[in-house]
């Protein structure tokens, strides 16, 4: 089993893209959408990383880290992205918000293995 970490990042400043969403009953094709969005996100200039989890009362966190706000607008108007958005308001989503913040501090832990 793969234990989860969180993203490796760069030293601050740097964006954050959260986005916090209701999932519909049923996958409808979202799985392999999804797996193709963050392979082409990983992919956009100044992608930095993503942290994400899922509920099973299908709320779901995803946060993606940018270099700057040129690179969320490169995302954004990519046309593979905006398409699945647009399936995303007609058929995997019930409700959603995103918003971007600028990181301007970071920490994290991690506990030491046993030898």
């Amino acid at each position: 089993m793969t234990v989860p970490v969180p993203a490796s990042l760069p030293e601050p400043p740097y964006y954050a893209v959260i986005f916090t969403a209701v999932r519909t009953p049923g996958d409808n094709g979202y799985a392999e959408v999804n797996e193709r969005m963050s392979a082409l996100a990983a992919e956009q200039p100044g992608y930095l990383g993503i942290d994400s989890a899922r509920g099973a009362d299908g709320l779901g966190i995803a946060v993606s880290y940018w270099k700057d706000e040129a690179s969320i607008a490169a995302w954004r108007e990519n046309l593979e992205h905006t398409l699945a958005r647009e399936a995303g308001r007609e058929h995997w989503y019930s409700s959603y918000s995103l918003h971007v913040a600028k990181v301007e501090r970071s920490y994290g832990f991690t506990r030491p293995t046993d030898a």
